[in-house]
């Protein structure tokens, strides 16, 4: 009895380390030779996971719910994507933070915006990411945006304003949807 009961406790653990370690790899991620080719091309898409709130006061308001967690990372739903192509930059993310110029309009709180004219600078980052540092020239609120992707498809984006306090977003890159 007690070798049944070892093997099955031994079998369960086993079980637990195999769903915990399918759940730490993204079914976003992508092979190498893909993402290569997707940055190669320079058109890809940003696709936001979870937003990472910068500012004691927003991390005070976040604590204050019921049933919160002490970190600062909120989930995101499926959709919020920075979108890079040739001529044009869509942005559409929400932001959760101090607007010190805030309006009326709540849909002009978010980053929610399209660019014709922006600069994209790429680097090397550390241990094998690329670094991409985007301006635009036709958003007067938006100072720069810094885009990290690493070599498994993941991505982190970080955004610095002229008027609200900054924010960084967790994600992973994937292709350009084509347009039916």
């Amino acid at each position: 009895m007690k070798i049944l009961l070892k093997t099955i406790s031994i079998f369960s653990i086993f079980i637990a380390v195999i769903s915990c370690a399918s759940n730490s790899a993204a079914p976003s991620s992508v092979s190498a030779e893909k993402l290569a080719a997707i940055l190669q091309s320079q058109e890809f898409t940003f696709m936001a996971k979870r937003a990472n709130p910068v500012g004691g006061d927003v991390n005070n308001i976040l604590n204050s719910f019921p049933n919160s967690s002490a970190s600062r990372i909120l989930d995101l739903d499926y959709g919020y994507t920075v979108v890079i192509k040739k001529n044009e930059l869509n942005v559409n993310l929400p932001y959760f933070g101090r607007l010190y110029n805030p309006s009326y309009d709540s849909t002009k709180n978010g980053y929610r915006f399209v660019s014709k004219d922006y600069k994209i600078t790429e680097t090397p980052g550390r241990k094998g990411s690329t670094l991409y540092q985007i301006s635009t020239n036709d958003q007067q609120f938006l100072k720069k945006m810094i885009l990290e992707v690493f070599k498994n498809g993941k991505a982190y984006l970080s955004i610095d304003s002229n008027d609200r306090q900054p924010i960084s977003y967790d994600g992973y890159i994937m292709e350009n949807s084509e347009k039916k």
